[in-house]
């Protein structure tokens, strides 16, 4: 479901999925607006091979999950915004196979610092035995955990029964044997998409519209920089609200390409508030306005504006769903020994 001049300062750093990059300096999305002609998207994904379990390690590599949650808590507290980071890695890491230098992805996209340490560690424990894929689940099911709730948590949050970090995620992916920049493009949503393109991409990924719209609540946290979404300030013609529309083309005309917040009102919190920006009008993208141009859509936006629970159990469910899509195997990948490279 991207790095550079992340690693610049300390700010808070929350970022989304589609649009929006983390909350350091770091460069834009990285999406040429508009985009340049690419190939026609995959035909639908086939369904993924039965070989994720939960506690797939429990034998091999039993310590592989609380080492995983532990380099993420350090890492997010050294700085806030890597947690979101991490979100924005696990969506690019399923839609496309790891590639840091795709246009959408570098040097907007970051976290992995966060993945390679945890590797470091797991490889001195167990070596050669948790793929760099799993990995990136495992901490983006932790950095969904540390947004959600905001306190520290413990191994026995993920052993109790009814608790609000429930959140297994299954494992047994292996990593992919090529990385390729020409992916990207075509497979990563652009920001500036309407709901057809939109609901055709997720689709071809194995996930239903009511996926689409549930992982797009990943954006009220994080910033975008202004060069993704200022054809949609004055004087084009925009649906935006009016007010917010002015005030984001006064922050937009500092510097040559600044940083806005996507959700003002709770923007380290990942919560439903974005569906209520969504209703008002006030989010930055086509793509997510665009989440009001369909009654299907509209309707989805209503319920999870409505239902902040309801809302958490269905966006952790679509993520368990997202990193099934096109897992590979044994047959096919690789243990890497480096996230960014293949063997």
């Amino acid at each position: 479901m991207g790095p550079g001049a992340g690693f610049l300062t300390k700010r808070r750093t929350p970022e989304a999925l589609l649009g929006c990059v983390a909350h350091t300096c770091q460069a834009s999305y990285g999406y040429p607006n508009p985009l340049p002609p690419t190939p026609s998207p995959p035909p639908p994904a086939a369904p993924a091979p039965a070989v994720l379990t939960v506690g797939y390690y429990h034998k091999t590599c039993h310590n592989v999950e609380k080492i995983v949650r532990e380099v993420v808590e350090e890492a997010q507290k050294a700085d806030p915004g890597i947690g979101a980071a991490l979100i924005r890695l696990f969506f690019h890491d399923c839609f496309v196979r790891p590639e840091k230098f795709g246009i959408p992805n570098f040097p907007s996209l970051r976290g992995y610092e966060v993945i390679d340490a945890a590797k470091e560690k797991l490889e001195k424990e167990c070596e050669g035995v948790v793929s760099c894929t799993d990995i990136v689940a495992f901490a983006r099911r932790d950095a969904t955990i540390l947004l959600t709730e905001k306190k520290k948590f413990g191994f026995l949050d993920f052993l109790l029964g009814d608790r609000k970090s429930n959140f297994d995620m299954p494992a047994g992916r292996y990593d992919g044997n090529v990385s390729l920049a020409s992916e990207t493009l075509p497979n990563l949503p652009p920001p500036f998409t309407n709901i057809t393109v939109l609901e055709d991409m997720f689709r071809v990924k194995g996930l239903s519209l009511e996926d689409m719209v549930t992982l797009s609540g990943a954006h009220t946290v994080g910033i975008s920089h202004c060069s993704s979404f200022r054809d949609r300030l004055p004087p084009n013609p925009s649906s935006m609200d009016p007010t917010l529309a002015a005030s984001l083309q006064g922050q937009c005309s500092r510097g040559d390409d600044p940083t806005v917040v996507q959700d003002p009102k709770t923007p380290d919190d990942l919560d439903n508030q974005y569906y209520d920006n969504v209703q008002k009008r006030k989010v930055l993208f086509k793509s997510d306005a665009a989440l009001m141009s369909s009654d299907t859509t509209s309707r989805l936006v209503d319920n999870h504006a409505k239902d902040l629970r309801e809302w958490l159990k269905q966006f952790k469910a679509a993520m368990v769903k997202m990193g099934s899509i096109e897992v590979k195997t044994e047959a096919n990948g690789q243990i890497r020994k480096h996230y960014q490279f293949v063997n």
